[in-house]
Formats: structure tokens, sequence, C-alpha cells
């Protein structure tokens, strides 16, 4: 995952992202579970529900990007309705090429969106209150909408590969091993970590 600014190339983890953010809370400090303590059978739905906590984090990095680029520039507001229904419409034909289930597909994105947008508005929220927190650098906001693009990629092909780890009885408490392990290696802070859970609240079914 690359993108052609300085800006973007921070785009390795969420815990980077959020280095753009000056004043960022302490990251979370949380034990890594290992594969054993995640589930008593195979590893095989910890292997499929991961990838989809480590992408959700990673296009959780793009808020603080968002939020840099549209702060105090007249870049728009973080509700964007006509980006959201291309988004949503976007994987939507995705799922439906990828095998997965269009619904369960948007639904998914719908919680990544609303979960990108409150990290927005939490950092908006900071810099008016402070603006010496406000960042210096502007990334070039139609390049971080295509790393947007290409995690949405990967996440569409990760909840199709994940359908039946998804409607598993065993599925909440695998994601939310994942979801911690994932907190822990990218050090994400308290604001992010909310927002993680947020963005994967509905990736279990039902």
């Amino acid at each position: 995952m690359r993108l052609v600014s300085a800006a973007g190339r921070v785009l390795t983890g969420a815990a980077t992202a959020a280095a753009l953010v000056a004043g960022s809370t302490a990251a979370v400090a949380l034990p890594v579970p290992t594969v054993a303590d995640v589930t008593a059978a195979s590893p095989g739905p910890y292997a499929r529900l991961h990838p989809l906590a480590d992408l959700s984090a990673r296009r959780l990095a793009t808020a603080d990007l968002v939020a840099a680029a549209k702060y105090g520039t007249g870049g728009g507001p973080v509700d964007d309705p006509a980006r959201e229904k291309q988004v949503l419409d976007a994987v939507a034909r995705a799922a439906r090429e990828a095998g997965a289930d269009p619904r369960a597909t948007v639904r998914i994105f719908r919680d990544q969106i609303d979960a990108n947008k409150a990290v927005q508005r939490e950092l908006f929220r900071r810099w008016d209150a402070d603006p010496s927190e406000a960042p210096r650098e502007r990334p070039d906001l139609a390049e971080v909408r295509e790393e947007i693009d290409r995690v949405n990629a990967e996440l569409v092909r990760g909840i199709a590969a994940s359908a039946g780890a998804r409607t598993a009885p065993y599925c909440g408490g695998v994601l939310t091993a994942a979801t911690a392990h994932v907190r822990h290696t990218d050090r994400l802070d308290a604001l992010h970590s909310l927002a993680l859970e947020r963005a994967l609240r509905s990736v279990c079914a039902g």
C-alpha cells in the first residue's frame, strides 16, 4: 500500500497515521493474544477474521489524513453523502463480483464510514480547541481517497473469504481477540481503538 505523497506513505498503520496529529492520546497497552488464546478450534477462523480487523485499522488511518486535508481549507465537511454513496455502490458491485453478500458488505462498510467520520469529527474538535495541534501538512485528498479505494477492495475480498467465520457462533470471540491484537501491534490510541470497534460491529452476522 503506497501513496505518491510523503503524507500518504505514512499509511503503513493506524499508529503511524496518528503521528500526523500532535498531542494524540497515549497508546492503549494490551496483551498480545496468541492463536491458542483466541479459539480452541483450528486457527482457520482467526486467519479469516484477523485481516478484517487489520484492514479496518488501515482504513481508519486514512481518517487522520482526510481530516488534515479538509481542516481549515474549505476541503469539505466531514459528511459527504455523494462520496459515501459512491463508496457503497462500488463495494456492493465488488461484493457481487467476489461472491460476497452485497447487503452484508454494505452494512459493514456503513460502519467503516461512520467510524472514519467519528475520528475526523474528534480531530476537528481537538484542533478547534487548540489550534497549535492542527496539522501543518496538507495531504492530497484525491491521493488519500485512492488509498481508501485500494483498502476497500482488499476489505471486500476479506469479507467474501470470511463468510463462514462471520456467521459462526465463535465469530464474536475470535473477532474480539483479533481486534485486541491489532490494537496492540498498531499501538492505537483511545480514539482509534474505539473507532475500530465501531468499524467492526457488523462483521459478525447475527
